[in-house]
């Protein structure tokens, strides 16, 4: 909150020169500094001539013999901070979001990078006027997600029609102030709900796109260019109804314990060689409850694997593929921390000896790569998420009838995490415990698997007995 102030006193300017230096030239480049305090707290300004200096503080004093009060935090006298604050209000969208994704960028993931620009491409678009020369949508969108938003891209290199297009968006974004008329809001969600084809986005999909777009606009309450963020908790009824967000797993898509398994098992029949090479793979997203980019970082160094009993999976990073466009290395694959943890983080998970075979036979029959990772292609490459998704969907083909391939049932991979953290919840293991093995939080654990605890009376009340 600002905090005005009558209390202001100013000294008079005062002239700098650099320890050791003999004469004005070698001094600071700016060595006039006017001084003033406005309740208590001290502000100055530098100039390099005196009577740029003069000129200063005969605002300022002028300012004070009006009756304007000073804010405290930057000294300034109303009017101007009025002046600033509706100059803030005026920067365009664009020019908004250009700054937010270059200030952003240096600490993201490559995945989190593409996510946000995913984002800011959907809203930018609806967030102009109508202004003559407007480019085509599918060059529109090809300037915004390879040239706008990436600090290390050079405007001047890129073709003249993403130029063009860029320049138009200069002049045709509207001022981001117009984020508090609930019209203009209410078309950025709509856009950010909507795929390429104009049809609905997925609710996840959907649930990206906001997060991202509401990092922007808590950026601009930072630079003082919103009053507050228009998203945090409001709703837009008469302007866009948001889609149902729908995270929690659905129960048919797990499946149980028996069609998990029988499915694991017609892994290793696709293709001659490319299934076998993924049996395991499957397998430690089911039973380690392992993320597909967990799996990926999986290195031989960090699994204990007895020849009998339980063995035990300890990983500390995960290997990503968001693409040569997101990464600081230019390479496809980008190697992180795990999600939701520090760089010195790890996670232990206890396997059971079905996973420790399978991980035994694998390392016996492929090896590990040069770096120690259990899971390479058979040219030592890393696993690309087209390979494995295309070698999961083949599987559905051997496992299931038709019936049930066209249904939910373990339609992604991922789903094979879901069924493993399910299996644990519902032979009574405390969420604690499962959301520490599979690195959720127990909030996230709670939310996420909803559906399935709501399933689970009929267990409990066997639990509970009849003493009652």
């Amino acid at each position: 909150m600002t905090t005005m102030s009558y209390d202001v006193v100013f000294y008079k300017i005062r002239f700098r020169k650099k320890p050791g230096s003999k004469g004005e030239a070698d001094g600071y480049p700016r060595p006039y500094q006017v001084r003033w305090k406005v309740a208590g707290k001290e502000h100055h300004d530098s100039f390099a001539t005196s009577d740029l200096a003069d000129g200063r503080l005969s605002d300022l004093r002028r300012a004070a013999r009006k009756g304007q009060q000073f804010d405290v935090e930057s000294g300034l006298p109303e009017e101007e901070l009025r002046a600033l604050e509706e100059a803030a209000r005026n920067v365009s969208w664009f020019a908004h979001a250009v700054e937010y994704a270059h200030f952003r960028w240096p600490d993201m993931a490559g995945n989190t990078r593409a996510s946000m620009v995913e984002a800011l491409m959907a809203v930018t678009p609806v967030l102009v006027d109508d202004l003559p020369g407007a480019p085509d949508k599918e060059t529109l969108r090809f300037a915004l997600r390879n040239w706008a938003f990436d600090p290390n891209k050079e405007r001047a290199q890129a073709p003249r029609s993403t130029q063009a297009a860029l320049e138009w968006l200069e002049k045709a974004s509207l001022p981001i102030k117009a984020l508090t008329d609930a019209k203009f809001l209410g078309a950025a969600m709509r856009a950010c709900a909507t795929k390429l084809d104009g049809t609905s986005a997925a609710s996840d999909y959907y649930s990206r796109r906001r997060r991202g777009f509401s990092g922007a606009l808590t950026f601009a309450v930072t630079k003082k260019r919103l009053a507050e963020n228009p998203l945090k908790d409001k709703e837009l009824p008469q302007v866009w109804q948001p889609p149902k967000l729908e995270d929690e797993v659905d129960p048919r898509a797990i499946g149980n314990p028996q069609i998990v398994r029988h499915t694991l098992t017609m892994v290793s029949y696709v293709g001659r060689t490319q299934g076998p090479r993924f049996a395991a793979w499957f397998g430690c997203m089911y039973y380690a409850m392992m993320r597909p980019e967990e799996v990926a970082g999986l290195k031989r160094s960090g699994c204990k694997l007895p020849v009998d009993g339980w063995g035990k999976l300890t990983f500390a990073t995960s290997t990503a593929a968001p693409g040569r466009q997101w990464t600081d290395s230019g390479e496809v694959h980008e190697e992180r921390e795990l999600k939701g943890r520090g760089r010195k983080s790890s996670r232990t998970v206890p396997i059971p000896p079905v996973l420790v075979r399978m991980l035994r036979e694998h390392i016996a029959a492929f090896g590990t790569d040069p770096k120690g990772r259990l899971f390479h292609s058979r040219n030592g490459n890393r696993i690309q998420p087209s390979t494995y998704w295309q070698v999961w969907q083949r599987t559905r083909e051997l496992a299931f009838a038709p019936e049930q391939r066209e249904g939910p049932l373990l339609k992604r991979p991922y789903d094979l995490r879901h069924a493993g953290v399910t299996y644990r919840l519902n032979r009574g293991v405390p969420a604690t415990q499962v959301a520490k093995w599979a690195g959720h939080s127990v909030e996230t654990l709670q939310r996420v698997y909803a559906q399935v605890w709501a399933e689970m009376d009929e267990v409990w009340i066997d639990r509970m007995g009849e003493d009652w």
